[in-house]
């Protein structure tokens, strides 16, 4: 598994790829600049592939972490359980669906943000591995994943395959929004979308 964000991260980094700051951000106004998906890509008709957005801050609750390929999904479950936790406990609003930032990616593993956007900072600080900060921002490509986690390398595949097309270079980070919620959504039902930040 650990090909799916391996094969992105090298395609990402083979266009010229600069690592953003720490916190994710939501994208909110689009301008549309449909592509058309790689084949095999997993998609429907009408699900964006290459859409031009702009993302903008949002206030987040995030966990840091790291993981290894073989158990990122698990990882990354794990991590929104923790989130919705402390949500729950401190009564927060929530503003958006989960996201994961990508932050850096290896052979073996990555250091990611697992996050959910909030209406407003808790008022008890969190402790431990929980921390509140800001989305990324700025202009971004977005991708449509259906199916399951380690299915995913076909989809990295394909946007790795668009920005090598259209002569785009991405920054060194990428998000992942969950539409269906990670915790309680089968394996193979999940539709994932991604952001790319582009220069």
């Amino acid at each position: 598994m650990f090909s799916i964000r391996k094969a992105a991260t090298i395609g990402l980094a083979a266009a010229g790829l600069v690592l953003l700051g720490l916190a994710p951000s939501w994208p909110q106004a689009a301008t549309p600049a449909p592509g058309t998906p790689a084949q095999g890509a997993p998609s429907q008709p009408g699900d964006p592939f290459g859409e031009e957005v702009t993302m903008t801050p949002k206030t987040i609750l995030y966990l840091k972490g790291t993981a290894t390929w073989d158990n990122a999904y698990e990882s990354l479950v794990d991590a929104f359980k923790s989130l919705r936790g402390f949500i729950d406990r401190e009564k927060l609003k929530t503003d958006g669906p989960p996201i994961t930032i990508y932050l850096s990616t290896d052979d073996t593993g990555f250091q990611f943000q697992a996050a959910i956007p909030i209406a407003e900072e808790p008022k008890a600080a969190p402790r431990g591995d929980l921390a509140v900060g800001k989305s990324p921002e700025g202009r971004a490509l977005k991708f449509v994943h259906r199916g399951s986690y380690d299915g995913m390398d076909t989809t990295y595949d394909a946007i790795t395959n668009h920005l090598d097309q259209k002569g785009l270079e991405a920054k060194d980070l990428f998000i992942e929004q969950y539409v269906t919620d990670p915790v309680s959504t089968p394996e193979d039902k999940l539709v994932i979308e991604v952001f790319v930040p582009v220069k």
